[in-house]
């Protein structure tokens, strides 16, 4: 149980294209396998292909193509869930996981693949301090004490990447390129990724999105205003400001293409205070827009007679916008302004209610609006009680991001999710508008230093800063909520029909809770035996690992066959001679912790409402088998340790023929 090996896809896509350029050869274990011949490719692409010597424009740096096999390498492990650190985990569709966000992405991109909306990530600046993640294993013992001398508590590696290595920026585009390259395909086709980024690596990060994404695809660099006073003693210039940087999955050249459709910001009093009514036009507030523009070769030089009996010609190297007859028609519809005495150049009058509802975003982002680096840190120290994490993002900045990006039922990922800002302007921004937009969160479960006030307060590492974070924020929003709710009901007039039945707008229930789950080995023993060590034992040897849960199996069987994470997933519970789903007086019934030492009952996983049903249980028999096939679920997963006896096993594929013959089956 592997995720899909990325360079056999891209052979497979090869072929399709160029079958004559398959060829076999012999693996490192003797066994043949598909590969591609390279000088027959070369043929193929001859007028196009660059190689050796010739010089071409690119950006490269040591062990590119390392990181490039990293992105593609599959990965065998699993993520575990983890029921008691989880909030609301039977109902809510918000995902937390720790672990390495390289192989998270690669499990990921089985069940998210073309799923995702939007993308944020505020990785490792490569200030010299940070600790990024080292991806090379072919590292001795002697080399990984030399290089780092830190771990964390899972066995990750965290390397030190100062600047007295002379490997610096080298470190860090090894470590951010493979994710990159692995997160572009959650995208959906519509999706955008954004990214906070300081000076150091602004540079970089551009070139290497150019290199994933399309130099096409780029949509903004964004400043971000980041600190409120300046810093008067830096040695050239005191830096006020970060970037965010915008790529699209696919940027849209007109309205007809498939990509990214930017959202507008709502319109604040300052902009519509600009639309007054002097004339009280029935219409409503307007504000004047100049009538000129530049001149052409072709332009609109005509004259134009104020009320007054004044003749205006356009200013020296101006023209009029609209020709005559549009002029006059604008004039025919009370659309031209020549000031409260009449005597004043034209203008056209820009009515507020003919305006788009909201703003274009810019590109620039001051701390009025969005928060700043200070504001942030304060209000994670007030939410959380102490000072727990350094350098948080504000919610407002998030907000904003997540507000220009999202539609209300999108996914939104973040892969460096540290305090978990963006899981808290989700769910703020749900309550807001009654949005169902869900979040995934990934983090590495990094140590906290042990003479800080987070780790003194019972938090060992980011992951419990993060999750804890969204538990108080949820908390929050929720009781914010409530109060919200209790002000409506009393203002709320129902001797008027129109309000029967209406929503308050932003009032409807948020999603506060999310799943934990925990990056691990595969549930799978090794189980590749030699021909002088096989034996018949071993055919009746169990295949998982003793330490994991039926719901273990359960979730790595879901990571296989592309089912969300956040699936609705129920474990019901029945007599084993009296296996009924029809019968709602034998229903399954929620497990209890005693559940599996009960001997006549047997446990049958639905996930997402029958699509995938599963059974883990020993001694299955023919009753079980032909209820579970009467649902005729999509996917049915069942242990290879499972089936009663033999003769069961000889009738499972027949009575899946007779009661559900679509279904896939697995047996693991």
């Amino acid at each position: 149980m592997q995720t899909t090996n990325i360079v056999d896809e891209n052979i497979k896509r090869i072929g399709e294209l160029f079958p004559n350029c398959l060829t076999e050869r012999l693996d490192e274990n003797g066994r043949p396998e598909v590969a591609i011949d390279f000088d027959q490719l070369r043929q193929e692409l001859s007028k196009d292909i660059v190689e050796g010597p010739e010089e071409r424009y690119q950006f490269t740096w040591p062990d590119k193509r390392n990181a490039i096999r990293l992105a593609n390498a599959p990965t065998t492990d699993t993520l575990r869930p983890c029921r008691e650190e989880s909030v609301d985990f039977d109902n809510t569709q918000n995902l937390y996981i720790e672990g390495d966000n390289l192989k998270v992405l690669k499990l990921l991109r089985e069940n998210y693949l073309g799923k995702v909306k939007m993308i944020y990530i505020d990785p490792p600046y490569n200030t010299g301090n940070d600790f990024v993640y080292n991806d090379d294993f072919a590292q001795t013992t002697g080399e990984y004490i030399h290089n780092s001398g830190q771990e964390d508590a899972d066995g990750n590696r965290l390397v030190a990447n100062t600047e007295s290595n002379g490997r610096f920026h080298t470190d860090w585009l090894n470590m951010i390129y493979p994710r990159l390259k692995v997160a572009k395909d959650l995208l959906s086709e519509d999706g955008v990724m954004f990214i906070s980024m300081d000076d150091r690596e602004v540079e970089n990060i551009r070139k290497v999105c150019d290199e994933i994404f399309g130099k096409f695809n780029f949509v903004a660099q964004i400043v971000w205003q980041k600190k409120y006073s300046p810093q008067n003693d830096a040695r050239y210039f005191s830096t006020m400001h970060d970037y965010v940087i915008c790529y699209a999955k696919h940027a849209k050249a007109s309205d007809n293409e498939i990509g990214w459709d930017r959202l507008l910001l709502p319109r604040g009093v300052e902009q519509n205070n600009r639309y007054k009514n002097p004339d009280n036009d029935p219409r409503g507030p307007w504000k004047a827009a100049d009538l000129t523009s530049k001149t052409k070769a072709a332009g609109h030089s005509y004259p134009i007679t104020t009320p007054s009996g004044r003749v205006v010609l356009p200013a020296a190297g101006r023209q009029w916008a609209p020709a005559i007859s549009t002029f006059q028609n604008l004039l025919n519809d009370n659309r031209i302004w020549f000031g409260t005495d009449g005597n004043n150049v034209p203008a056209q009058k820009i009515f507020l209610s003919e305006v788009q509802e909201g703003q274009v975003p810019n590109t620039i982002w001051f701390r009025e609006e969005v928060g700043d680096s200070q504001s942030a840190l304060k209000e994670l120290n007030t939410l959380m009680g102490i000072p727990t994490f350094d350098t948080p993002k504000s919610v407002g900045l998030l907000h904003r991001i997540v507000a220009i990006s999202a539609n209300q039922d999108d996914i939104i990922l973040d892969f460096f999710s540290g305090s978990s800002t963006t899981a808290h302007a989700v769910m703020q921004l749900n309550a807001e508008d009654g949005g169902n937009r869900k979040f995934i969160m990934v983090q590495l479960p990094e140590a906290t230093d042990e003479k800080s006030e987070a780790y003194k307060a019972g938090y060992k590492n980011i992951c419990e800063i993060g999750k804890e974070r969204i538990r108080r924020a949820g908390k929050k929003i929720l009781e914010e909520q409530k109060v919200k709710m209790d002000d409506s009901r009393e203002t709320l007039d129902f001797s008027d029909d129109s309000n029967i039945g209406s929503k308050v707008s932003g009032l409807e229930p948020v999603d506060v809770g999310f799943r934990v789950l925990k990056l691990d080995s595969s549930n799978m023993k090794d189980v590749y035996y030699s021909p002088e060590e096989f034996n018949e034992k071993l055919l009746f040897e169990d295949n998982i690992k003793l330490d994991r849960t039926d719901e273990d199996i359960l979730f790595q069987a879901m990571i296989e066959l592309g089912i969300e994470l956040s699936a609705k997933i129920e474990c019901l519970e029945f007599s084993r001679e009296t296996l009924d789903f029809s019968d709602e007086t034998t229903a399954g019934k929620r497990l209890t912790s005693n559940a599996s030492k009960l001997k006549p009952t047997i446990k049958v996983w639905n996930v997402a409402e029958g699509y995938l049903m599963a059974c883990f249980d020993t001694d299955v028999n023919e009753t079980a088998i032909k209820a579970i096939a009467k649902q005729h679920p999509y996917y049915f997963v069942l242990r290879d340790a499972s089936l009663a006896t033999d003769q069961v096993a000889d009738n499972f594929e027949q009575i899946w023929e007779e009661y559900s013959k679509d279904t896939i089956r697995k047996i693991i």
